[in-house]
């Protein structure tokens, strides 16, 4: 069966810590592919403005060409309205049955797995991969979410304070951005116009 690590986001925009994630994936778990997932309205940012999915896609497909394990994955462009990665999940298996997936997410989200739509289901058909923050511990307050924690691995993951928001922020002081995402990507944003206040 091959491997594939999913990394679903709103990538607004994809960034150096993105890439740096997946390549902690691929080394310690020895993935074949990782499909990169934009997300259309992610149910946890209804209410926030978030660049059109057209240019975040592209983000994806520029900063990904650097490595041919990487790969884009535009299932939850098909649904409408917030995609839940239950629905995902079921539809990915039904579609490729030979895969093993993984599902890769920040330290700082595993203690909200529990409140996970499907969470029970979900963990018996995909793998969790954490990969660690220090310092951020996890207190299981039931049996429930002790099992939940106890389905994910954890693995290390170099620190780096940067989030979308923070270019996005940048973007609009007139900073540079040039070592936070790829080149390509940095050229996107300038030739779209994208961020600027």
């Amino acid at each position: 069966m091959k491997k594939i690590g999913i990394l679903g986001g709103t990538f607004d925009p994809i960034h150096i810590a993105h890439l740096i994630a997946v390549d902690q994936v691929l080394f310690y778990e020895k993935l074949d592919e990782i499909w990169f997932m934009p997300a259309p309205i992610p149910p946890h940012k209804i209410e926030i403005e978030i660049t059109p999915i057209e240019h975040r896609v592209q983000m994806v497909k520029k900063a990904i060409e650097i490595d041919q394990r990487y790969k884009l994955c535009t299932i939850e462009l098909e649904q409408s309205g917030p995609a839940y990665t239950i629905h995902t999940i079921k539809e990915l298996k039904k579609r490729y049955p030979e895969h093993d997936f993984f599902f890769i997410i920040g330290g700082d989200m595993i203690e909200y797995l529990p409140k996970w739509n499907g969470i029970g289901e979900l963990i018996k058909l995909v793998r969790f991969i954490g990969l660690e923050r220090p310092g951020y511990q996890l207190h299981p307050k039931t049996a429930f979410e002790k099992e939940i924690y106890h389905q994910v691995k954890i693995l290390p993951m170099p620190q780096l304070e940067i989030s979308s928001s923070h270019i996005r922020d940048w973007v609009k002081m007139g900073r540079m951005i040039r070592y936070v995402v790829p080149s390509s990507v940095e050229d996107y944003i300038k030739e779209n116009k994208l961020y600027e206040a």
